[in-house]
C-alpha cells in the first residue's frame, strides 16, 4: 500500500519555537490569574494561532475558552476553537463553531476549509464539496481550495476528478509538492502505474528527501515488476527513516523476488522487529523458509502468523503444504479443512486438500473436493483433469467420460484428454466410440499411438488397429 501525503506528511518544519510556545502559555494563564485577559487580548489570539499550529489541543481549549468569555462573537476565535476540535475528532462541536464564524464573517475562506473538513469526516460528502465550492466563489484561483476538492474526491476513489483538480493547484502555484504528490498517488490507485511512476520521479526530484515518496514509488515499481528499481527505491525511503516497517516488508518482498532470499529475511526480521503484531510478516518469512525447503522452520512462522490472526487463510494453507511435505497428512488435511471455512473462494483450499486426499487413498472424498473446486471455478482444468482420471480409478467409468469432455472443452488440443476417453470406451466394449477418440489423439499427437501399443500389445494381431495405427502414420 502507497501512502498519500494528507495521510503521511513528513515535513516537520514549523514557523515557531515549541519553548516560547510552552512560556507565552503561562503568561497568559497569569493573565487569567490576575483578570487580565481583555488587556492582553493580542498575545492570546497569537497564543492561540501558535497552539494550532503546534497541535496544542488542550491548552489551546483552554485560552479559547477564556477569550470567548471576554469576546464571544470573535470569528477567528472561533475558527481557531473549530480546527483544535477537529484536531481532537470532536467534529460535531468543530463544525457548530465554524457555523457560527460564518455567520459572523460569511466570506472567509478558511473558514469553508476547515468546515469542509468536519463536514467530511461527519459523513456530510455532499455538505463539504458545496463549502469548497462556495469558498471557490470568492477566491477562485486559490491553490488550497484546489487542493482539499483534490483530497475530497480522492477519497471517495474518484481519482480523475481528483488529479483535475490537484493539476489545477499545481498550475496555480507550481511549487505545491504536495499537490504533484497526490496526483501520483491517484494515478497509482487508478492503476495508471506508468503515469505514477513518471509523476514520483518529478516529485523526488524536488524533494529527494521524501521517504514516503521513495517507498510510493517502490510500490509502483513492484507492482511493475521492477524489482531491481524497488529494492533502490526502498532502500532510499530506509535511509530516510529507518524504522519504516512498510519499507523493510517491501524490500524483504523485492529481495525475494530476485533470489536474494538471505537479504529477504534479513529484510522481513527488520520489519518483524518494528511490526510485532504483523501477521503478514511472518507470513512472508514462513514463505521464504517454504522456498528454501525448511518446512518445520516455515510451519514455525506459519503458526505464528495464525496466532495473531485465526482467520489467516494463506496461512492455514501454507502451513497445509508444509505439513504434506514432511508427511504429517492428518494435520495437512485439518489446515485445509480450516482453510475452505475461512473465505468464500476457497477454490485453492479444496483442491489441495483433493490432492491430499487422493493421495493418502480417499479417492471418494477426493472427489467431493475436486467437485467443490469445480463449483467455485469451472474452468480450472486441472481439477477436471484430477476429477476424471479419480473417476476412471474408482470405475465411474461414464462419470470419467463427461468429466473428460469436460476438459476437451477447455483444452482441444490435449491428445491426452482422447486417449483416456478411449480407454474408457474399450473397457466399456464401445469400440467405434473408442476408435474415434484414438483417431483424435493421434491427430493431435502422433507418438500417442507408441503409447497405446505399449499399453496394448494385443492390437498387433488385430486387423482393425493396425489398420489404424497404420492410417495415423502417414
Amino acid at each position: 500500500m502507497s501512502f498519500s501525503q494528507e495521510f503521511m506528511n513528513n515535513n516537520n518544519d514549523s514557523n515557531y519555537d515549541e519553548k516560547e510556545l510552552n512560556e507565552k502559555i503561562k503568561i497568559c494563564k497569569d493573565y487569567i490569574e490576575n483578570g487580565q485577559v481583555i488587556t492582553s487580548l493580542e498575545v492570546f489570539e497569537e497564543t492561540i494561532e501558535m497552539c494550532v499550529d503546534y497541535d496544542y489541543v488542550d491548552e489551546g481549549l483552554f485560552l479559547i475558552e477564556e477569550v470567548l468569555k471576554i469576546v464571544p462573537y470573535n470569528s477567528e476565535i472561533l475558527q481557531f476553537k473549530g480546527i483544535l476540535l477537529n484536531n481532537s475528532f470532536s467534529f460535531d462541536e468543530a463544525y457548530q463553531c465554524f457555523e457560527k464564524a460564518l455567520v459572523l464573517n460569511p466570506n472567509d475562506v478558511d473558514t469553508y476549509l476547515n468546515k469542509s473538513i468536519a463536514e467530511d469526516n461527519l459523513g456530510l460528502y455532499e455538505e463539504a464539496l458545496q463549502s469548497l465550492n462556495k469558498a471557490l466563489e470568492i477566491e477562485p484561483a486559490n491553490e488550497e481550495i484546489f487542493f482539499n476538492l483534490g483530497v475530497l474526491y480522492e477519497k471517495k476513489e474518484k481519482f480523475n476528478e481528483a488529479i483535475e483538480y490537484f493539476t489545477k493547484a499545481l498550475e496555480t502555484d507550481p511549487n505545491y509538492l504536495e499537490a504533484l504528490y497526490e496526483i501520483g498517488y491517484c494515478y497509482e490507485n487508478s492503476d495508471q502505474l506508468e503515469q505514477a511512476l513518471s509523476i514520483y520521479d518529478k516529485y523526488l526530484d524536488l524533494d529527494p528527501n521524501s521517504f514516503t515518496g521513495w517507498y510510493n514509488k517502490g510500490i509502483v515499481q513492484l507492482r511493475l515488476h521492477k524489482y531491481t528499481g524497488a529494492i533502490n527505491s526502498f532502500e532510499l525511503s530506509i535511509a530516510l527513516h529507518d524504522d519504516f516497517s512498510s519499507a523493510w516488508f517491501n524490500l524483504g518482498y523485492s529481495y525475494s523476488q530476485v533470489g536474494r532470499t538471505d537479504d529477504a529475511l534479513n529484510a522481513y526480521n527488520k520489519a518483524m522487529d518494528l511490526d510485532p503484531t504483523d501477521e503478514t510478516i511472518l507470513y512472508n518469512i514462513g514463505q521464504i523458509y517454504e522456498e528454501k525447503g525448511s518446512y518445520t522452520e516455515a510451519i514455525k512462522f506459519y503458526n505464528e502468523a495464525i496466532k495473531l490472526d485465526s482467520g489467516y487463510y494463506e496461512a492455514f494453507l501454507a502451513r497445509g503444504y508444509c505439513f504434506d511435505m514432511i508427511g504429517k497428512y492428518q494435520l495437512a488435511l485439518k489446515d485445509f479443512n480450516n482453510a475452505v471455512t475461512l473465505t468464500t473462494n476457497p477454490e485453492d483450499a479444496w483442491y489441495a486438500k483433493a490432492d491430499l486426499e487422493y493421495s493418502i487413498g480417499y479417492l471418494k472424498e477426493s472427489i467431493q473436493s475436486y467437485k467443490r473446486t469445480i463449483e467455485l471455478n469451472g474452468n480450472n482444468l486441472e481439477a477436471w483433469t484430477k476429477l476424471a482420471e479419480t473417476y476412471v480409478e474408482v470405475g465411474q467409468w461414464l462419470e470419467g467420460i463427461d468429466a473428460f469432455d469436460k476438459c476437451i472443452e477447455l483444452n482441444p488440443d490435449n491428445a491426452n484428454n482422447y486417449y483416456w476417453k478411449a480407454k474408457i470406451h474399450f473397457l466399456l466394449s464401445h469400440t467405434s466410440e473408442a476408435i474415434d477418440s484414438l483417431k483424435k489423439a493421434f491427430q493431435i499427437d502422433p507418438s500417442t499411438r507408441n503409447k497405446f501399443t505399449h499399453e496394448y500389445p494385443e492390437v498387433k494381431t488385430s486387423k482393425l488397429f493396425i489398420k489404424l495405427i497404420e492410417e495415423n502414420r502417414k
